[in-house]
């Protein structure tokens, strides 16, 4: 596989998880209680948003043609927790709490590709970029959950 061939694949597997995100957190806003917990929900599917805008455009760099959808697994564990808030019914803290296992999950696939020596220094720059924001969200997200949990 040639090098350009190995980071557009990066790339978009990253574009993928991050787009889950921004929909994790726009189902999150939506099955929020709380306003400011809705508001700050949005702000995030936002920011996630721009990330992977930022991404498509180094796949776009490379020649490539970037992912522009989530993956089948988030739309079905989407589907899952949907049926799941019908019957139990869902409330700010599990919706927190999902919303930082998420973040778990994508902070980690940024990582594995940071760690994957064949990916070039220019899509090392990128990936690092868009982590620092996937960082922050992730400690944004478990220090929201420690407060409601201390609550």
């Amino acid at each position: 596989m040639k090098a350009q061939d190995h980071d557009i694949k990066i790339l978009n597997t990253l574009i993928e998880t991050t787009l889950d995100s921004a929909d994790g957190y726009k189902q999150a806003a939506t099955n929020a209680k709380n306003p400011q917990y809705k508001d700050m929900f949005q702000r995030w599917a936002t920011e996630r948003r721009q990330v992977v805008d930022q991404l498509q455009g180094e796949v776009r760099s490379l020649g490539g043609d970037p992912e522009d959808d989530g993956s089948i697994l988030a739309a079905g564990h989407r589907t899952f927790l949907n049926l799941r808030d019908k019957v139990t019914g869902s409330d700010d803290t599990s919706v927190i709490d999902e919303v930082e296992r998420g973040e778990d999950f994508i902070k980690a696939k940024y990582e594995a590709a940071l760690e994957d020596e064949e990916l070039s220094a220019e899509v090392r720059q990128a990936v690092i970029q868009a982590y620092g924001s996937v960082k922050s969200g992730h400690d944004q997200a478990r220090d929201l959950k420690r407060s409601v949990h201390r609550s």
